[in-house]
């Protein structure tokens, strides 16, 4: 959790080494998830492995709680599931449909758990600059509440809700798109190859639409006074799409994506060839 969060606001405390790729060519390759774990432990001992934790939990509690109190007041009612016997336009409109559904409840439940998230972003952050301004939940809600307001709490939110969108309707279709016209009826394992087609989409999806969680991230720490959301590590950004612009311009909108093979932003060629 606080590894890969760390990764994402560019705080590198280890130095690269030096490996090579597939094809043999000498990269710099940023210390991976167990190293990085190493470190953490040994500036903040294994505790220091949860910052951040006890929020996330209530933020992943309250997002669940929140889907099904939606989907109980708001059912879908006589909910018909895609058939193979379904004609073209019947299948689709089903689709559209049930996706419609769930990207209702999925807005609603990140409206809802988005504060803890924003204060579970902010006490993990607190590592770069060996900062103790959020110590606890309620005394980071009012915290934020007297130093920002309402609106702090939600900083962030539109990138998120952006990306829970677009993977929604993109995984949905994708995956109807292909069960209906990539896999033949008459393949005998046409079923097994549906039933994992969605899964499959979703992790091509989220790779696609991991930008927005980058953003949403960053926006959550930035300008908030602490150390790693302030120059020289973050601009103080002034919306979420100055940040999406400024992480762009330095090839960096997929920062942290990775945990195990991580290279460095710097060109192999720079390396001297053996």
């Amino acid at each position: 959790l606080l590894t890969g969060f760390l990764s994402q606001v560019g705080h590198e405390p280890l130095p690269p080494t030096i490996g090579r790729n597939v094809l043999g060519r000498k990269v710099l390759y940023l210390p991976g998830f167990f190293t990085y774990a190493r470190h953490i432990v040994e500036v903040d001992g294994k505790r220091g492995l949860f910052r951040g934790l006890t929020p996330r939990l209530i933020s992943s509690t309250l997002s669940t709680i929140t889907r099904g109190s939606v989907k109980k007041a708001f059912p879908l009612e006589d909910m018909e599931h895609v058939s193979n016997k379904d004609d073209v336009k019947t299948s689709l409109r089903k689709v559209v449909r049930e996706t419609s559904h769930e990207m209702m409840m999925q807005c609603v439940s990140r409206v809802v758990s988005h504060p803890l998230h924003v204060i579970s972003m902010r006490c993990m952050v607190q590592f770069v600059g060996r900062e103790v301004k959020y110590s606890g939940v309620f005394s980071a809600i009012g915290r934020i509440f007297k130093e920002e307001g309402i609106l702090g709490f939600f900083v962030g939110l539109v990138p998120h809700v952006l990306g829970d969108v677009i993977f929604l309707w993109c995984c949905n279709l994708l995956a109807h798109f292909i069960n209906t016209y990539a896999v033949d009826d008459n393949f005998s394992q046409a079923s097994v190859i549906r039933s994992y087609t969605k899964f499959v989409m979703g992790i091509a999806v989220s790779m696609l639409t991991y930008p927005f969680l980058l953003v949403g991230d960053l926006m959550a720490v930035n300008n908030c006074g602490l150390r790693a959301g302030l120059p020289p590590y973050a601009p103080a950004f002034a919306s979420w799409i100055h940040c999406w612009r400024y992480l762009s311009a330095q090839g960096q909108l997929f920062r942290g994506s990775s945990l195990l093979f991580r290279r460095a932003p710097i060109p192999a060629a720079s390396f001297p060839i053996d």
